[in-house]
């Protein structure tokens, strides 16, 4: 008689600490598109009363083990899992407590250390090369005596259905907000050095390999989520050198290094930061300059947005970076902002601000979050980025090119997010909104900001979840700053899926068309997807695969 239970489940469980496994809705069959990576858990409780620790290794047996690897689901303690004010039932909890997030690696050398009455979770990934021939094949899993080998627990079978079919490239555009500095920051590395190169191409890889197309490139230090007054670590890609009284001098190597990163991992657009400050364009961002062999601070919040000397400026720099990007061939991918969230008070000022860079944009996308149909409306912008739950405007006009985002602070009553208290089947929903939708992008603020509110001290993400109460747990990022390179979080993993929703429903619609695959969704569904209606449960998830599936074997 084992003393250890396990058993399979999907990638969307998140497993407590406290709860019980066998509460927990067991999967074992899976099929997968070519290149697909296929994710899902073990979870492991121990059923015997003695309080000493078990370590345990996972033993892998079938035809697809040597493409598997095993990392581990850990907690991190939350003390704002979910808005206060503005939350609903869709939560698992909303107490303060420990999550399960993190992805990690196995420690005690590849062992799995077990306390009895405790939830434990083992994290499987099958990267199966795109050369394996389709068919059936069969993995087992279970849990070893790492000392002896000895087998602790029963065999987990999991049957997998490689498909002869492949998911399209993704389409929709998906930017998570990369910051540079919070990566020098928690790594304690010298911005820019060698190490600090090594470390952004590892967090941009991580964030390649789960559907993120788009980076932020800093070019000049991203002037977001900084107090007024306030500065974030510099983080400027253009070296500028002051050559006379409103003339400059830049040089690009670095940022040639850095755009050279990103093209080699993946990435496909480039957003230039907000020329302007946020909620207002007020100001200019920081930026540092050599003079006469110093270097010093040439603009910042002392600097009025709409002075000459900072016109001059952006009418040498805003080129400058245009010819740059036209160098490294990947000008017309480059996305441009002036602010961040300008609100209706703000119209004059933002369209003033547009006015000093457009004449240097044209033909370029600028686009901005804002979430007021009549600020759109005015034409100071032509692609908008409104929040997902004010979009129904923007969608019964028509928009052309519109874009989306959410952030968890506002998700709104059932909106999707990503909060630690949610499911993740709210989470992974995404990507059949965006798709049902039919926008271009998605932005979200956060892939790694490791931040408190407004920036005035740096946190450690893994006991500060939620920033020091700045933001819901799960909303500032995606990634953890592991020893050496970045961890994922269950909720990218999530946000992988959903990208692959999407492009699983842009391969239907390339078979079908656009109105039939439409008709499929509310066919498996019932009734019509909006922001804030949408199926709950995992389950929905492997039906609507399999109904595209069976489609998709029957038109071939």
């Amino acid at each position: 008689m084992f003393k250890i239970k396990t058993k399979v489940l999907s990638s969307l469980e998140k497993c407590f600490l406290d709860e019980s496994i066998y509460k927990k809705k067991e999967t074992n069959s899976f099929r997968v598109f070519k290149g697909q990576r296929l994710c899902f858990q073990l979870a492991c409780m121990r059923k015997d009363k003695h309080d000493q620790m078990t370590f345990t290794a996972p033993i892998i047996e079938g035809d697809l083990k040597e493409y598997v690897t095993v990392r581990e689901v850990i907690n991190v303690p939350s003390t704002y899992p979910a808005p206060i004010f503005n939350s609903d039932d869709f939560y698992l909890r909303k107490e303060i407590g420990l999550y399960p997030d993190p992805i990690r690696p196995l420690h005690y050398n590849g062992q799995l250390c077990l306390r009895p009455k405790r939830l434990h979770s083992l994290w499987f990934e099958v990267n199966i090369p795109r050369e394996v021939k389709a068919g059936n094949y069969k993995l087992s899993v279970c849990l070893g005596e790492g000392p002896t080998g000895k087998v602790m627990t029963k065999k987990q079978k999991i049957e997998i259905e490689l498909l002869d079919l492949e998911l399209p490239k993704q389409k929709l555009i998906h930017t998570e907000w990369f910051y540079s500095d919070c990566i020098a920051e928690a790594h304690h590395v010298k911005v820019f050095s060698d190490e600090h190169f090594l470390l952004l191409e590892k967090y941009i890889k991580i964030a390649v390999k789960n559907g993120i197309n788009m980076n932020l490139v800093p070019f000049f230090t991203p002037e977001l989520d900084t107090y007024v007054g306030g500065e974030r670590l510099t983080t400027q890609l253009i070296k500028i050198k002051v050559a006379g009284k409103d003339k400059y001098e830049f040089n690009f190597d670095l940022a040639e290094r850095y755009i050279k990163i990103c093209i080699d991992a993946g990435i496909e657009y480039f957003e230039i930061p907000h020329f302007y400050t946020q909620w207002g364009a007020a100001h200019a961002p920081k930026f540092v300059a050599e003079v006469y062999g110093e270097e010093k601070k040439i603009f910042g919040w002392e600097t009025d947005s709409l002075g000459e000397e900072y016109k001059s400026f952006l009418s040498q720099l805003v080129p400058a970076i245009v010819d740059f990007m036209k160098s490294m061939g990947v000008d017309k991918k480059c996305f441009f902002h002036v602010s961040d969230e300008p609100h209706d008070d703000h119209l004059k000022h933002y369209i003033s601000c547009k006015e000093q860079i457009s004449p240097y944009l044209e033909g370029y996308n600028i686009i901005d979050a804002l979430s007021s149909y009549d600020f759109y409306s005015s034409g100071a912008l032509k692609k908008p980025v409104p929040f997902i739950g004010h979009i129904k405007p923007f969608l019964e006009n028509k928009v052309e090119g519109l874009w989306a985002y959410y952030c968890g602070a506002t998700a709104g009553k059932n909106g999707t997010g990503r909060c630690h208290g949610m499911p993740l089947a709210r989470t992974r929903i995404l990507g059949v909104l965006l798709y049902q939708m039919n926008v271009e992008g998605f932005l979200h603020w956060g892939y790694n900001f490791y931040h408190n509110f407004c920036s005035f001290d740096t946190i450690n993400p893994f006991a500060e979840s939620a920033g020091e109460y700045f933001a819901p747990s799960g909303d500032a990022f995606l990634v953890y700053p592991g020893e050496s390179e970045p961890l994922e979080s269950l909720r990218l993993i999530a946000m992988r899926g959903a990208m692959e929703d999407h492009r699983m429903l842009t391969l239907y619609e390339e078979r079908f068309g656009r109105e039939k695959t439409l008709s499929m969704l509310m066919d498996v569904v019932g009734y019509e997807i909006t922001p804030d209606k949408y199926p709950r449960e995992n389950e929905f998830y492997n039906k609507l695969s399999n109904r595209i599936i069976e489609d998709l074997i029957s038109y071939i």
